[in-house]
């Protein structure tokens, strides 16, 4: 199984595998391990090997190639392809093959990494388990009864699986950190702005933001490289300087870092104790590669939630207002004759009754009313006021410390269907995550070992805006100390039933 990016790189440096062996490697293992995990939505053989082809004819001409070439990539299915369809896990695009790639994607290829295909996701990224897709729930690699997180479940399922070494996700509350620390894998959301959304198809437009999963920083700190900077048709993307993430993670020292312990997440009602543990176990490993461990407050934490649940509903209700079967999206038909409906308020009724599944519409209804004449100034307007407050709290704290050391997640993964009908304690699951999306600011998760029932738990790092470099840095040194990510689960079980379209 080759999960890791500088393994994939010599071995085709050396000349010991070419792409195309590489490619057929991770095409053989998706085959036998997806049947059960379920982690895409679509593969395309024949695409991977011709790109994998393409790859070694340049290389056998002499060619300077990219930095990630011949590494096989998945791509969260929110992200626009011209060659395979993105459905964001929906009826409602069940059919769309988009004319153009996103710009994370465009930079994949010009890096000439070798798209496999799109993970599953909970369906428009609204979801913590992904168990909202119409391609069926993912499962974790460590415990198949068990959720993988959400909503860049499959992204994070078919790294824990070895299908590949990395893959891309998106994190508009903590949609990658969260499903990275519950398959037990290294997960990055970077700065608000940092990479590219154009050809991200919005949850929440002043939250989304895409980011690298895999193994390792060492891992993942090259695909990052590759997707970060400025793009001209993302108005909020940044125009500003990227450097190296490859260069910045070298060396173990961390003397003269100052890292925040969130005192409010250690004494938080309901978080497993094996995971508190955990974070103070990581604490000492920092102090002993030479950081100082300051006690931090973020006074207005316990408004994380309720703010982003509040602003990205609110943002949902107006991004999905599109698919209304007229323009886009899924058109509903008579049930008995299959022509179209008639009144066009008909069409748009059905056309969304049909297309959007149950927490999709819950959180356009959540929106809609937050936004609606009479509320906004209650609801939406609040929100915006206490998320001004909320990256205060970050601003302050770190005017103290260089990064905030906490969970990700209150718990390790837990039994498919257990928390579906629930959706305020789905929704607690973001409890440590949202406040960094609300913020702007970058955070990692990383893997930390494992709870009473050998599930994946996980420490998660801030960092002011723009610190990717730092984030990455610390990263590294903690799993050069530590191996709890190098740990693997045993995947080798019968196949199910696929949500692959063919």
């Amino acid at each position: 199984m080759l999960d890791s990016v500088s393994e994939i790189l010599r071995l085709q440096s050396a000349g010991e595998a070419s792409a195309v062996e590489i490619a057929s490697a991770a095409l053989d293992r998706i085959e036998t391990a997806d049947g059960t995990i379920n982690a895409f939505t679509h593969l395309n053989r024949e695409l991977t090997l011709a790109a994998a082809a393409d790859v070694d004819r340049r290389r056998s001409a002499g060619e300077t190639l990219g930095p990630l070439a011949g590494v096989p990539v998945a791509v969260k299915d929110v992200l626009c392809t011209h060659d395979m369809p993105t459905t964001c896990s929906s009826k409602m695009l069940h059919n769309f093959h988009p004319p153009y790639d996103s710009g994370v994607v465009e930079k994949l290829r010009a890096a000439d990494a070798v798209i496999v295909g799109k993970t599953n996701m909970d369906e428009f990224a609204m979801g913590a388990s992904t168990e909202n897709s119409a391609f069926g729930v993912t499962k974790n690699p460590w415990d198949t009864t068990r959720i993988p997180g959400g909503s860049s479940g499959g992204a994070a399922a078919c790294v824990a699986a070895s299908m590949v070494p990395i893959s891309l996700g998106t994190d508009t509350g903590g949609s990658i950190r969260q499903p990275a620390a519950m398959c037990g894998v290294t997960g990055l959301k970077p700065t608000y702005g940092r990479v590219s959304r154009y050809g991200l198809i919005a949850f929440a437009s002043s939250l989304d933001q895409v980011g690298p999963i895999g193994w390792s920083v060492q891992d993942i700190a090259p695909l990052m490289e590759t997707i970060a900077g400025h793009d001209k048709r993302d108005s909020t993307s940044l125009n500003l300087d990227v450097g190296s993430y490859v260069d910045a993670i070298k060396g173990t020292d961390l003397t003269g870092i100052k890292i925040g312990m969130l005192r409010e997440s250690m004494e938080a009602e309901g978080v497993d104790p094996t995971i508190k543990e955990a974070v103070k176990e990581a604490a000492k490993v920092f102090e002993k590669a030479g950081a100082e461990l300051i006690d931090i407050n973020l006074p207005h934490s316990e408004y994380w939630v309720p703010t982003y649940y509040v602003i990205a509903p609110s943002e949902a209700s107006s991004n999905l207002s599109r698919y209304d079967g007229a323009h886009y999206g899924h058109r509903a038909a008579d049930i008995e004759t299959g022509a179209e409906l008639g009144p066009l308020v008909t069409t748009y009724c059905r056309s969304r009754d049909e297309g959007f599944g149950a927490e999709v519409k819950r959180r356009i209804m959540l929106g809609t009313y937050a936004l609606s004449e009479g509320y906004a100034d209650d609801y939406y307007n609040k929100a915006l006021k206490v998320r001004r407050l909320i990256k205060s709290d970050f601003d302050a704290a770190f005017s103290q410390v260089d990064l905030l050391l906490g969970p990700v997640t209150p718990t390790a993964a837990f039994p498919l269907g257990s928390k579906v009908d629930d959706p305020i304690q789905m929704y607690l699951c973001d409890l440590f995550t949202t406040g960094a999306n609300l913020a702007g600011i970058p955070a990692l998760s990383l893997p930390a070992g494992k709870d009473a029932d050998g599930l994946p738990i996980a420490i998660q790092l801030q960092a002011p805006a723009l610190e990717e470099s730092r984030l990455l840095f610390a990263g590294s040194v903690f799993q050069l100390v530590t191996d709890h990510h190098t740990d693997r689960p045993n995947t080798e079980r019968p196949d199910t039933t696929k949500g692959v379209q063919s």
